[in-house]
């Protein structure tokens, strides 16, 4: 009797288990649980970090990133993270690398947080435009890194030229979703994998304005406006939560990364010019339950630089670019001083593979347009704009854009004053490992395509 009662309860019990297990909810769990899974980390990166030695820089003039200055400062770095930042009498352990940096200036490796380079590679020819999958008005299910060419010369140059250390590789702006970034580290490589940040979190790229209705509007189809950009935009986002919040029996790609941006887990980069049509994008933003991390180009962000502040939003521009459609007519070279003024994210990018060169020049000029308005900002906040600033667009501000202890030596040596148009990077340094120094042309990195090509090879 005993018996029998007692497998009645395990009966009970089973049929409960069962019962839970087998309800919908429980099964979508489950499915969604195995959907996860099925999809981790795909293409994951395998960068490891060059081989470095202990380094001292001591003596130069150090801007931290964060908008600190340390005359005869010391940076002590090894084992590819900062160790201590400090005055000329921080103590430095033995079997340090010591470099003089007397009349020289160190900050950390720049960050270009809107690029093309490897999908956009040089030669600037058809077999190597890989960045726009102009096919259709959103595509969020491409991803920039499948078409990163790692041996476009235009790498090497901005390590060389422009002391650039990460970059962030977006699609083009033809589409109103145009598909995931990437983001890398600004080493030589053989695969993108051995180039993607580790750790660092993946972005929606998205356009307003001209671009996406020139494309679409000119071949007859939607959209063709400015407000049929928005109602695109938000059908797709009102299918991207219907798909969230089903079963995910069946896999969709596009809707993945949509869903992705909905749970905070992808950020948003948003090219936008205009300053009302950048208003409207925060309301759909607030409507859909997503955030915009930074608006790209965005020539008019000084008329809304207050709303940007608020919302804790980027903004990515030109130092003075402007005028060339008529959506950047109100471009104005006070712009990133502007926005500075009113304590708003400014980040200096480039969006061209000469400009990423020169990010600290545009900087400079950025703030010299500034000056003579009456808008006198320091130089260390200045240099942030292509640092931390810059980090903070791309998500990676707690791994790399400033020298502080425990984040990636990335690091750069400049010959004088970063702000000056004369000065040039002397040694760069990525996690460590010093991967340009202009004093040893052994030391200058030459891409595949270049060996072989007239005035090139292994020695430059």
């Amino acid at each position: 009797m005993r018996m029998t009662s007692q497998i009645g309860r395990w009966s009970s019990a089973l049929a409960l288990t069962l019962a839970l297990t087998l309800a919908p909810g429980a099964q979508a769990k489950s499915k969604d649980k195995d959907a996860e899974a099925s999809r981790e980390v795909p293409y994951a990166s395998t960068y490891k970090a060059y081989p470095g030695r202990p380094t001292a820089l001591v003596g130069a003039t150090v801007y931290d990133g964060r908008g600190g200055r340390i005359d005869n400062g010391t940076v002590l770095f090894a084992e590819g993270k900062v160790v201590a930042v400090g005055a000329s009498d921080l103590a430095i352990p033995e079997g340090y690398d010591r470099i003089d940096g007397t009349g020289k200036f160190v900050t950390p490796g720049v960050i270009d947080a809107h690029s093309h380079l490897g999908d956009y590679a040089s030669p600037g020819v058809d077999a190597n435009s890989d960045g726009n999958e102009a096919t259709a008005p959103t595509t969020p299910d491409v991803w920039a890194e499948h078409s990163v060419w790692p041996q476009d010369p235009g790498f090497s140059r901005a390590l060389a030229n422009g002391g650039v250390t990460s970059l962030l590789i977006l699609p083009g702006s033809a589409n109103l979703m145009g598909g995931r970034s990437v983001m890398l580290k600004n080493v030589p490589a053989i695969t993108v994998q051995q180039m993607k940040f580790p750790g660092a979190p993946y972005s929606l790229k998205m356009a307003c304005g001209e671009n996406p209705k020139r494309v679409y509007g000119s071949r007859g189809m939607k959209p063709s406006t400015r407000m049929g950009n928005f109602a695109v935009n938000r059908q797709t986002w009102i299918d991207a939560k219907a798909y969230m919040e089903g079963d995910h029996e069946k896999r969709d790609l596009a809707k993945e990364t949509l869903e992705g941006v909905l749970k905070g887990e992808i950020l948003v980069q948003n090219h936008c010019y205009r300053a009302e049509e950048m208003a409207l994008v925060l309301d759909m933003a607030k409507e859909a339950g997503y955030k915009v991390t930074t608006f790209h180009h965005a020539v008019e962000s000084y008329k809304i630089a207050d709303m940007l502040r608020e919302a804790d939003v980027c903004s990515a521009v030109w130092a003075d670019w402007y005028g060339f459609k008529m959506e950047a007519y109100d471009g104005i070279p006070e712009n990133a001083a502007l926005i500075a003024k009113e304590g708003a994210c400014v980040v200096i990018h480039s969006d061209d593979q000469n400009g990423i060169q020169r990010l600290n020049q545009a900087a400079a000029k950025a703030q010299g347009a500034g000056r003579r308005m009456g808008i006198d900002i320091p130089d260390a906040q200045v240099i942030s704009w292509f640092t931390y600033n810059a980090a903070k667009a791309a998500g990676i501000s707690d791994q790399t854009g400033s020298l502080e202890e425990g984040k990636m030596a990335d690091v750069v040596l400049w010959n004088g004053d970063p702000l000056s148009v004369y000065t040039r990077p002397e040694k760069v340094w990525i996690d460590g490992a010093m991967l340009f120094d202009a004093t040893n042309p052994r030391m200058r990195p030459v891409s595949d395509f270049e060996l072989g090509q007239p005035g090139e090879g292994d020695v430059k």
